[in-house]
C-alpha cells in the first residue's frame, strides 16, 4: 500500500504537457512470438486523419444535439488549465469550425474559458 501520497495531484498520463511520465521503452514487456510478433501499437506512428470522422459525426446532429454537446462539453473541461481547453477547442474545430465555435462559445458561457 503506498502512503507517499502517490505523487498527489500530478497529471498521471502519458502524452501530457508536463514532460512527466515520459514512456520508457526499456521497461516495456517483450513482443510474444504468436504466430506473428504481437507488440504494443504505437498510434502515432500512422498518418491516419483523426478529425474527418468527429467532424462527420458532428455533422449529422440536430441543432439542438450539436448544442447538448457544445453544453456537456463546457460543463466537463470547467476547472482545467486554460491550455488543455483551447487545445480541445482547437481539435474540435480541426473536426468542424462550428464544432470548435459552438465548443468555444459554450466554455465562455460556463466560465471554462
Amino acid at each position: 500500500m503506498r502512503v507517499d501520497g502517490n505523487q498527489g495531484s500530478v497529471p498521471g498520463v502519458e502524452p501530457n504537457n508536463f514532460g512527466r511520465w515520459a514512456e520508457q521503452p526499456g521497461y516495456a514487456d517483450p513482443a510474444l512470438a504468436i504466430g506473428s510478433t504481437a507488440d504494443r501499437f504505437d498510434f502515432r506512428e500512422d498518418d491516419d486523419d483523426y478529425f474527418t470522422q468527429p467532424g462527420d459525426l458532428f455533422r449529422l446532429m440536430t441543432a439542438e444535439e450539436q448544442q447538448a454537446l457544445f453544453d456537456n462539453t463546457a460543463r466537463a473541461i470547467k476547472g482545467a488549465r486554460k491550455a488543455t481547453v483551447l487545445r480541445h477547442i482547437e481539435n474540435c474545430t480541426k473536426a468542424d469550425p462550428a464544432y470548435g465555435e459552438g465548443v468555444r462559445k459554450a466554455c465562455e458561457a460556463f466560465g471554462a474559458l
